[in-house]
């Protein structure tokens, strides 16, 4: 029999559970819980330049669109087109109530803001540095409106003083002559929970001309099988057919059919890429015509700055490289030539035009960048001096030419390719790769959900050995049930209650996406890499709890709450309401979607507790006042 506990009072719980609640109100996140300090304040006469300007003059153009938000507009001309100067941006708060800084790198910790930087480009990551408080509120957010330029944003604290100081580094590296450049700075530092924050400049980006957002389309929002982790380069048709066969019998509603295809060579190198001529599979069009005749969408790897040293097409665009890399044993094409970008847009052309492609999974755009001894001019047939400028204008003809063929084709793109300009160009954005590691892979979507807003961002593909426990196998899906999943294990070998746990979780992904994609997204408390992460919509509350964290739906909660139990514990899941809830149909779920109980349950205001099993389910819901 299902125990349920009140824990209005104290006195009549365990100790255990008092802890948890004491502790864990704090990554709610929901309500404050101690008063918050004023909001930190910038002005103009905070911000300093430093650095030889050269021949270049500064001046700046202040605005404030709303309280504690401020638009600093720098500008810097000069009489005659010049290599512009490495600069700094300079400024400095006190650091009152932080509790973390959060950047777009997936590889920097949010909790240690004592020293922080971050590095963004055209083709990876974004030009954004926030500190957030103890209670998951903002308390100083800067981000430049130039996505496309190298900028380096710094932070730390001083010792001394306890005063936040923090650096935008500009024209960092070698720049093509110009005669002016101007850049926005953004500074918010309103008193608002992190994630809207961010969700706020993220928008404020897409605003921005020529960074306006791919469309995405509904082949970027459906579970899908990537052939990676489960086959690497050793790809089969027949056997790839019968994994979506099953995969679809399971929820699946495409494949993504990753390197390997375009050659027999099985060694994980890159020595062949760049001819891209389908090698292990002669038959692609047939190949796709099947997976389409299953109802599902096809979409193909492509390496995009690749030329493998024993490719072709290496002979035609010698010296018309950025780099070499010895360990992927391949070129870097310098996209600066008109003729390199044709090459890759003809190349994705045809293969949707004649194979019938849905989409196509473009990787390895952040190795676009120029080294040290690149020459920066347009020249000896280069139209661009800059690489990045040279990289937006080859994905924007891409785009442009692919949807003049397909309106809704599909692009994915990998983390770090995940700033405000790769949005313009790609509606898939999957996080790095991290197989088997299900926690690793949260805080990965996480991260690129805060930045992306409407863009659909996907999963890394999700695996685990046969032997798993199914309720530990569960997790790997749990844990990124707020992006698109793509699963990458053999179908036709896992158990049967393998089989039947994906396919209650990818129904009930289904059945919930506008919660899970659509919602008010609110993951809790970054600096424990998201503990919990709630989809909220005015009918739904979806709360995914990852530690032993209290769900608090506060004020007006949703008629349906439903709590994913995806802690390792097979223990207490608790809900605390701030009002009555009124009643309530209450039923648990084990993870292969079996009904364990269900209740008819008057809730009142206050702390509630069900035992739900190990990667189990919660679902309340309210019963109607009509």
């Amino acid at each position: 029999m299902m125990m349920k506990k009140n824990l209005l009072s104290l006195s009549k719980t365990t100790a255990r559970l008092a802890a948890m609640c004491f502790s864990l109100a704090v990554l709610c996140g929901n309500e404050a819980l101690a008063a918050e300090a004023p909001p930190l304040q910038i002005a103009e006469t905070d911000l300093s330049i430093d650095g030889d300007l050269g021949t270049f003059k500064a001046s700046w153009d202040i605005k404030h669109p709303e309280a504690n938000v401020m638009l600093a507009t720098l500008t810097i001309e000069s009489p005659e087109a010049a290599t512009p100067p490495s600069f700094d941006i300079k400024w400095e708060v006190p650091s009152v109530d932080i509790a973390g800084a959060w950047v777009s790198d997936y590889a920097k910790q949010k909790l240690d803001h004592e020293r922080t930087r971050v590095e963004s480009r055209a083709v990876q990551r974004a030009p954004l540095l926030m500190y957030f408080s103890q209670s998951d509120q903002n308390r100083f957010t800067v981000a430049l409106s130039d996505a496309m330029r190298p900028v380096t944003l710094r932070g730390g604290i001083k010792e001394e003083d306890a005063r936040l100081y923090m650096t935008a580094h500009l024209f960092g590296e070698e720049h093509p002559m110009l005669k002016k450049y101007q850049v926005t700075l953004r500074f918010d530092t309103r008193p608002k929970p992190y994630y809207s924050i961010l969700r706020d400049t993220a928008r404020w980006w897409a605003s921005q001309e020529n960074y306006t957002p791919a469309p995405v389309p509904e082949a970027a929002r459906v579970p899908v099988y990537s052939t990676w982790y489960s086959y690497h380069q050793n790809l089969d048709p027949d056997t790839i057919v019968e994994e979506c066969r099953i995969g679809g019998e399971l929820g699946l509603g495409g494949v993504i059919i990753d390197d390997g295809w375009q050659t027999l060579d099985g060694n994980r190198g890159y020595a062949f890429t760049g001819d891209w001529k389908p090698d292990r599979i002669p038959d692609m069009k047939g190949f796709v015509d099947r997976i389409h005749a299953l109802g599902q969408k096809f979409m193909l790897w492509y390496s995009v700055p690749m030329a493998g040293e024993k490719s072709e097409i290496i002979k035609q665009f010698k010296g018309k490289t950025l780099a070499h890399s010895a360990g992927m044993q391949a070129y870097v094409l310098d996209p600066r030539y008109p003729e390199v970008r044709e090459y890759l847009i003809g190349v994705y052309e045809t293969a949707v035009r004649d194979w019938g492609l849905d989409g196509l999974k473009l990787d390895f755009i952040g190795m676009f960048a120029p080294k040290s001894d690149t020459v920066l001019t347009a020249e000896d047939g280069r139209d661009y001096a800059s690489v990045d400028a040279a990289v937006d204008r080859l994905m924007t003809d891409i785009m442009a030419r692919l949807r003049a063929l397909k309106p809704d084709i599909a692009i994915e793109f990998r983390q770090p390719y995940n700033g405000p300009l790769m949005r313009k160009y790609g509606n898939m954005l999957r996080a790095v790769d991290c197989p088997n590691c299900a926690p690793v892979n949260r805080k990965h979507i996480v991260d690129l959900r805060l930045l992306a807003d409407n863009t659909a961002v996907h999963s890394d593909m999700i695996m685990w050995h046969p032997d798993e426990p199914v309720e530990s196998a569960a997790l790997q899906i749990l844990n990124i049930l707020f992006s698109v999943p793509q699963i990458s294990v053999r179908l036709p070998d896992v158990s049967e209650e393998h089989r039947q746990m994906i396919g209650f979780w990818m129904r009930y992904w289904m059945e919930n996406r506008d919660v899970l994609l659509d919602g008010e997204f609110q993951p809790v408390s970054p600096g424990q890499n998201y503990p919990m992460v709630i989809g909220r919509t005015p009918e739904k509350l979806i709360a995914a709890i990852y530690q032993n964290v209290v769900v608090s739906p506060g004020l007006n909660a949703p008629a349906q709450i439903d709590v994913v139990n995806a802690s390792p514990e097979n223990g207490d899941v608790v809900v605390r309401f701030s009002e009555s809830f009124g009643k309530a149909t209450v039923s648990i779920y084990d993870t292969q979607g079996k009904l364990i109980s269900q209740n008819p349950q008057t809730i009142e205001a206050g702390a509630e507790v069900w035992q739900v099993p190990p990667s189990g389910l919660l679902q309340i819901s309210r019963e109607s006042s009509k």
